[in-house]
């Protein structure tokens, strides 16, 4: 049976998170070493979106489905669940539900992974100077001349970049090309 099929079987077709149906795309949880079904989890857009940090963290949102999604008996399940409650352990709720929370030491280093664990939890996204959420491929629009450092180039307010980059270490900077020339631009003067 196809690693698919077998998934969407454990799942009886609905968010192995919320529960919800309709919209749901299979997330290999990270590290994963191969097709198999444990590691593999059924989930809607809006939890996708989130685990992937492409979307702002809905605190209400998970109080309502982590502390019945902790208990799954699919160890990726509780691995998604476990790095989640991290992101939020600031809230009463997810360090309640994180004390309760048992993982085995396996599944615990899995889920150790991602350091999710580590840090203050807070998601941080790059926005553009109206406080858009930036995506790699999208396309943005000057708003300010700005000098581009070591050329001759001078991008004038209002150029369209197609096709940015999101610059991975730095929420800050986009990639993007201005008169065919590869560029890094401060997204505080973008716009999408």
């Amino acid at each position: 049976m196809k690693l698919e099929n077998i998934v969407k079987e454990r799942s009886n077709g609905v968010c192995e998170l919320s529960g919800e149906a309709g919209n749901l795309s299979f997330y290999e949880v990270q590290p994963t070493s191969g097709n198999e079904p444990e590691r593999t989890v059924f989930i809607c857009e809006k939890a996708l979106a989130q685990i992937e940090k492409r979307e702002e963290p809905d605190g209400k949102y998970w109080e309502r489905i982590l502390p019945t999604a902790m208990w799954s008996e699919v160890p990726g399940v509780q691995v998604v669940s476990w790095r989640m409650l991290n992101r939020f352990r600031n809230e009463s709720w997810a360090a309640d539900a994180l004390d309760m929370l048992y993982l085995d030491d396996d599944t615990l280093e899995w889920a150790k992974a991602s350091g999710d664990h580590v840090g203050d939890g807070n998601v941080e996204l790059h926005k553009d100077s109206n406080g858009n959420i930036l995506q790699n491929g999208d396309t943005v629009t000057l708003i300010k001349d700005l000098d581009v450092k070591g050329s001759s180039i001078n991008a004038k307010i209002g150029t369209a970049v197609r096709n940015i980059r999101l610059v991975h270490d730095d929420v800050e900077q986009i990639e993007g090309k201005v008169d065919g020339q590869l560029i890094v631009i401060l997204t505080k003067f973008v716009k999408k």
